[in-house]
């Protein structure tokens, strides 16, 4: 891997050829690029049976006036992309994008487009705690937010894999943990304990991000802490 520094203004991000651009925080780099094993997992199979199948109900199952409806949402909702850059994603992307999350939720699919541009809100108070006792990590939240008052919305919970407590930069894998739901009648409450997907044992660092689905389908980006688990 080498550090580059282009001249000011110019920026690359992604791989051409047999090279990888990217950037971490100690700026810029480029790597050769290495084709990653594929283990195949239960998990990735099913991941892939839900793009699969969502790819096919944008086609087959969508009206044309819904699919209108998703672009139009995408066109006045802003992205940005690996270089910082405001973009638009397509309808299509910002379909799967939201019932990937409602299908790991546990929600009914959503083919309406949600009414209101932008992204969902992302939590802003989020923190956390775990115990190697419980197995179990306490996940802290803004409970007085308007999606916890709402029904079929929630915030999914993702946990890293462990590491040492040395560790202060973590880019994954993270792993799907639960979700917190949103109920008009009997909201959540902070903190709220999930079983870790991962064994966890005193002194390692954990990981968590999480990001918030409203019932309309707007999704945020990822909020993340990290924390030091207890015995």
């Amino acid at each position: 891997m080498a550090v580059v520094r282009y001249p000011a203004g110019e920026q690359r991000s992604g791989s051409t050829g047999g090279v990888v651009y990217s950037r971490n925080r100690f700026g810029a780099y480029i790597r050769a690029r290495s084709v990653p094993v594929n283990p195949n997992t239960d998990r990735q199979a099913q991941v892939r049976v839900v793009l699969r199948n969502l790819a096919i109900y944008w086609n087959s199952v969508l009206t044309q006036i819904q699919r209108d409806a998703w672009e139009v949402y995408a066109q006045s909702t802003v992205w940005l992309n690996a270089l910082g850059e405001e973009c638009r994603l397509t309808g299509l992307n910002h379909y799967i994008r939201s019932n990937t999350a409602m299908a790991q939720a546990g929600g009914a699919r959503l083919d309406a487009a949600p009414v209101i541009g932008g992204l969902a809100p992302a939590e802003w108070s989020l923190g956390g705690s775990a115990s190697e006792a419980t197995q179990d990590v306490s996940v802290t939240f803004d409970d007085a937010d308007v999606w916890c008052d709402e029904d079929g919305a929630y915030q999914l919970v993702y946990v890293g894999i462990p590491k040492k407590a040395s560790i202060k930069y973590f880019g994954g894998p993270y792993r799907f943990a639960g979700v917190i739901e949103g109920d008009s009648v009997s909201p959540p409450t902070s903190p709220e304990a999930i079983a870790s997907p991962w064994p966890i044992a005193e002194g390692q660092r954990l990981w968590v991000r999480t990001r918030v689905l409203k019932s309309d389908g707007r999704l945020s980006e990822f909020a993340l802490c990290n924390f030091l688990c207890s015995a």
